[in-house]
């Protein structure tokens, strides 16, 4: 008696897993070529990406910026192909037992890019597309790909046995030679080839249960050799492809034929003399645009040409303004040096940095909108959506506040928010530094909170004063003798007043500051120390124009700014 169907038909696991992998990549393939002809945020990887970092709380954000730093985003990125492979597989083991699952894995998968593309900010009916397409050809994959997977036979040693007695011969008689076991071959019949591997070329159909090795036809190996190079190749081509159309929409060339006016006011013409120390591993006192940090939530950087660029002003204002592009660049110009820092830099971190930056006053067009009574929130919106609340008061209260179009002389980066961004002096980030901005809405905190002061950040926020060691930085050991302890501090619109060093909890000493341009920017400072043999520990502490001194109190980023002396550890030989 012959094994039965369904140990028979007992699929392949491994290949069902494969099946689901070349669907997932067809789906990502596709989805990100048909969001390149469209908004790239439609992609459902990008737009379920973006979910991802709206819906985060903020101690995993947090983590994510300490751990990764700007590398942050491709962490995400990279994080969410792996789920979705590992998703992808158990969908294909799924659909090959039955196929109704693995379909209904796929649709859940639409579901939840349908549901990130249609909740971006800016989304309308074409959001849907990438996903819905994505959806249609991961399915034709997986079907295509799963009815070409063979069964796997069950081995000879599974079969059933008869139950029959064996007759018993008449007594003095022997018993007749067994029949050969090998059956008859019927005239002009070949024999049939022994068993062979579905994927070696000439496998034959499975034999009888008598076979103790799977073999497959011939013809199912093929169609899914070629269905799987065929799903592949869809994949790749259409990640290509949508590079290159994200590419010809890209600002590069617009960014590279720009001209700007000469500023009317210019605060950065010439630095003065001793403002950057010149000591081997100091921050130089101007962070070249390379290096300069950057931490938003934008996964793909917005591409927005500068002719279709406005900024719009509205809200509790007596007249609304709505300006281009070229109309700012015809305003008067301010060129200054202003120190950002984010408000998730810990305790000597790197998420601080000085630039040379032009761009209009925020003021003057603030004015010019003339903000009702109350009015105390200027509530900034990014091309992407993103949010900042920046104080009326403190933007009108007579320092540089600018709506930006370049940095270090040259137009804004694209990932510092070509064409034109916010630029705030002594606020953090996330309350004054909006990139790629497109709304100024006048309103009241009270009526309307920002993007992180909604997860629990504090809506005013001013920087605190701090200060970093950069030299010596604790990786390595130190001569004995006189070295430089040096940093930098800031407490951007107060001031740094004075540096102070402490070795071992021994006396406070007085560093020796850099020259600096204005109140707005970061302040090198330099202590020359006797260093003597053993392991030490040095301390740094600023204290501001107000006469306010770090404190040595640590706290966390959130909710308003981290505090504390930066520490560092040192060995001397």
């Amino acid at each position: 008696m012959n094994i039965m169907a369904s140990e028979t038909d007992r699929p392949r696991p491994f290949i069902g897993a494969l099946a689901g992998l070349l669907a997932g990549a067809v789906a990502v393939g596709v989805g990100q070529f048909v969001a390149s002809l469209g908004a790239q945020n439609s992609s459902p990887v990008i737009a379920v990406g973006s979910s991802a970092i709206g819906l985060a709380p903020p101690a995993v954000k947090n983590f994510a910026i300490s751990a990764f730093g700007s590398d942050d985003k491709i962490a995400l990125l990279t994080g969410i192909y792996v789920l979705l492979g590992i998703y992808a597989a158990v969908v294909g083991v799924l659909g090959n037992r039955r196929l109704n699952y693995g379909l209904t894995g796929i649709a859940a998968f639409a579901a939840v890019g349908l549901a990130a593309a249609a909740t971006r900010p800016g989304a309308n009916a074409g959001y849907v597309i990438p996903t819905l397409i994505a959806a249609a050809a991961s399915a034709i994959t997986l079907i295509l790909l799963l009815r070409n997977i063979p069964a796997r036979p069950q081995p000879a040693s599974t079969t059933e046995k008869t139950t029959s007695p064996k007759p018993t011969p008449p007594a003095g008689k022997k018993p007749s030679q067994p029949a050969s076991k090998k059956p008859a071959q019927p005239a002009g019949q070949k024999p049939a080839p022994p068993g062979g591997d579905w994927w070696k070329p000439g496998a034959s159909s499975p034999p009888r249960p008598s076979a103790t090795r799977p073999v497959y036809p011939d013809q199912q190996r093929r169609a899914f050799l070629i269905t799987g190079t065929a799903a592949a190749a869809t994949a790749v081509a259409g990640g290509v492809a949508a590079r290159v159309f994200a590419e010809r929409g890209a600002v590069t060339h617009a960014r590279a034929d720009l001209r700007f006016p000469a500023p009317k006011l210019l605060l950065a013409d010439r630095l003065p003399s001793g403002s950057d120390l010149q000591i081997p591993g100091l921050s130089s006192f101007i962070t070249p645009n390379s290096s300069f940090y950057r931490v938003d939530t934008a996964i793909v950087l917005p591409q927005v040409p500068p002719e279709n660029w406005t900024l719009r002003i509205h809200g509790m204002v007596e007249r609304e303004i709505e300006i281009s592009f070229d109309q700012l660049l015809h305003r008067p110009l301010i060129e200054t040096y202003v120190t950002l820092c984010c408000v998730s830099n810990p305790v000597a971190g790197p998420y601080v940095g000085n630039a040379r930056w032009l761009g209009a006053s925020l003021a003057d067009l603030i004015r010019e909108a003339r903000p009702r009574a109350g009015a105390d929130q200027i509530l900034s919106t990014s091309t992407d959506g993103y949010t900042s609340g920046t104080p009326v008061q403190t933007v009108l209260d007579g320092r540089d506040a600018l709506l930006a179009v370049a940095m270090n002389g040259q137009p804004l980066p694209v990932e510092h928010g070509f064409p034109a961004r916010m630029v705030v002096p002594g606020l953090y980030g996330y309350v004054s530094a909006t990139k790629w901005v497109t709304d100024l809405k006048l309103t009241t905190f009270r009526a309307e909170s920002s993007y992180w002061s909604q997860r629990g950040w504090l809506q005013q926020a001013p920087v605190k004063t701090e200060s970093r060691i950069d030299v010596p930085n604790g990786t390595g050991p130190v001569k004995a003798g006189q070295t430089p302890v040096a940093g930098v501090a800031w407490a951007q619109h107060r001031g740094i007043e004075a540096v102070h060093v402490q070795v071992d909890n021994g006396p406070w000493q007085e560093a020796t500051l850099a020259t600096v341009p204005g109140l707005d920017t970061w302040r090198q400072w330099v202590w020359y120390w006797d260093a003597s043999p053993g392991n030490h520990l040095i301390q740094a502490r600023a204290t501001d124009k107000t006469g306010y001194t770090q404190t040595r109190v640590q706290e966390p980023p959130e909710p308003n700014g981290a505090s504390g002396y930066p520490q560092v550890q040192v060995t001397v030989q």
